[in-house]
């Protein structure tokens, strides 16, 4: 479950979208709980929702329980970073890395010959 990056991180990481994790910080951009921000304190894979800390619902006996996000409706404002969320930021901003049959030098060279 993946989630956009906030205009900052994308400049800074090279990437657009980052797979959610418990204690990154979210924005809610859409929806009920627009404007709100918190840290993730459950990502929900079985449902596809994240649960946002200050994000909470009353039940009728006066219960408070968590009201599920989905990732599509928030926007990640700070990342908790470890040795393999550093490594996937590397190879999701290395972008095709090789991939392809010719470089960009080859491709124009055999422009210039025809």
């Amino acid at each position: 479950m993946a989630a956009p990056l906030a205009a900052d991180l994308k400049k800074k990481h090279g990437v657009a979208r980052v797979p959610v994790r418990r204690d990154d910080e979210v924005t809610i951009v859409r929806g009920t709980f627009k404007g709100r921000e918190g840290r993730v304190t459950a990502v929900y894979r079985k449902k596809w929702v994240l649960h946002v800390d200050r994000v909470t619902r009353e039940k009728v006996n006066g219960q408070s329980v968590p009201v599920g996000v989905d990732p599509s409706k928030c926007v990640i404002t700070k990342l908790k970073l470890d040795g393999d969320r550093k490594a996937l930021l590397a190879r999701k901003a290395g972008g095709a890395g090789g991939k392809g049959k010719f470089t960009e030098a080859e491709v124009e060279a055999m422009q210039a010959v025809e």
